[in-house]
């Protein structure tokens, strides 16, 4: 069996942040998020990682982040393309908008050959996430079925005070296995806790803030790569009709096919972790204090490379 693959989705807009949130310094030392996710990666046995970016991005890309990594671990980049459809689909014109997760990691094919993790550039997971999942991936591979996993995490721990975030909501069997996921993609926090609209805040329902949420942490075999390429047809035929614009091929969607089924498992690693991300620029000091708290606890080291 190859040895686990980090791969990295860094092609987001960040339309929201505004701006390329993914190369954004956290701290004075000039470290991005996704320099801690790769040390701690590294520290839990990966040795090469895959940046999932934007053609028109490479350049900066490099120079701020993968140019530096390419000393640390082998690197590998595949290029997410609007354009990069099936045979017999075109891109709706004026379409912007990326086709979603499931569509970057299909970029991958070709370039991944084993067992891969996989998370999103501007999120922190803390290292135990990076540990457990390269231990599970390093120590199990498809049999009757496909054999996936994916590190959960407590909503209340993932919220932003900023806005709204997406966030799949897991059920889970007595096991920890993954029952079903659904992608929520406006949750807010409320005094209550917190709660989803799926009509642009016409109506809310709660959700406990103590549902365990996917953060696109998962890990994974060769095997999602054709499956992702065989549903992606599918999925165009349905909705490039009904939201040509927005539509998005989420990789938990897929994962959730999957599992109704019956063509794979999903071990449910939990993190305790508080998670940090930067979806809105407000939350960026928010981020950067909580790397500092982690460095004075003595997880990281002031240069992480040195």
């Amino acid at each position: 069996m190859n040895k686990p693959v980090l791969v990295i989705m860094a092609a987001g807009m960040g339309s929201r942040y505004g701006g390329l949130k993914q190369i954004d310094p956290v701290d004075e030392q000039g470290h991005i998020i996704m320099d801690f996710s790769i040390y701690d990666a590294k520290k839990a046995g990966f040795e090469k990682v895959v940046f999932i970016i934007k053609k028109e991005n490479e350049a900066d890309f490099k120079a701020s982040i993968g140019d530096r990594m390419s000393e640390q671990m082998e690197v590998s980049y595949v290029f997410q393309d609007l354009h990069n459809l099936p045979e017999g689909y075109e891109l709706p014109e004026g379409r912007v908008k990326p086709f979603g997760t499931g569509h970057a990691i299909l970029s991958c094919l070709g370039t991944v050959d084993g067992p891969f993790a996989v998370i999103n550039a501007d999120d922190y997971y803390g290292q135990h996430a990076l540990q457990v999942i390269y231990e599970y991936l390093a120590t199990h591979e498809d049999d009757d079925k496909y054999r996936y996993t994916m590190v959960g995490y407590i909503l209340k721990n993932t919220l932003t005070e900023n806005g709204h975030v997406a966030r799949g909501i897991c059920e889970t069997d007595e096991n920890g296995f993954l029952v079903d996921i659904i992608e929520r993609t406006r949750i807010e926090k409320t005094e209550s806790g917190a709660a989803f609209t799926e009509d642009d805040g016409a109506t809310w329902e709660d959700v406990s803030p103590d549902a365990i949420v996917s953060m696109n942490m998962f890990g994974f075999t060769e095997s999602i790569l054709t499956e992702l390429k065989e549903r992606f047809p599918k999925f165009l035929e349905e909705n490039l009709k009904t939201n040509p614009m927005k539509c998005e091929y989420f990789l938990p969607s897929v994962v959730d096919q999957l599992l109704k089924e019956d063509k794979a498992t999903v071990e449910v690693l939990k993190s305790t972790d508080r998670w940090y991300g930067v979806t809105y620029k407000e939350d960026k000091p928010v981020v950067v204090a909580a790397i500092k708290a982690l460095k004075a606890q003595g997880l990281y080291p002031e240069y992480l490379w040195e």
